[in-house]
């Protein structure tokens, strides 16, 4: 999986969200600095191109739609971050997210007992 751009990434958000889209309904959800309609059009024919987005044709109008789901997308995301931020380890994200006060104990608990109570989960 080919990594996107911010704008790419923002574009699939939408794209999820709506489900399948034309260029005119994408546009209309972006808020803030919105691209010329024709730029626009390139980023999701580059998506397309990636393998993220396919269309069905009206004519010569196109509603684009996802091939990838979001997901699919996050754990994949999720995994390579992990990979070049954390050396792999889960441990290290956890930590980092504790050191900087961006989670709990009430919610290191609450991982800990989603965890415990996977039956998958090996001791």
């Amino acid at each position: 999986m080919q990594k996107l751009t911010n704008k790419e990434e923002e574009i699939m958000h939408i794209l999820w969200k709506l489900e399948k889209a034309f260029v005119k309904d994408v546009l209309a959800e972006i808020k803030d600095d919105k691209p010329h309609y024709n730029t626009l059009s390139t980023i999701i024919r580059n998506l397309e191109e990636k393998g993220f987005v396919t269309y069905k044709a009206y004519g010569k109008t196109h509603q684009y739609y996802p091939l990838i789901s979001k997901e699919a997308y996050k754990k994949r995301f999720m995994s390579t971050a992990i990979e070049n931020y954390f050396n792999s380890s889960y441990k290290n994200v956890v930590s980092f997210f504790a050191k900087e006060e961006k989670i709990s104990v009430k919610e290191l608990k609450e991982i800990i007992a989603l965890i415990e109570k996977n039956p998958n989960h090996k001791k």
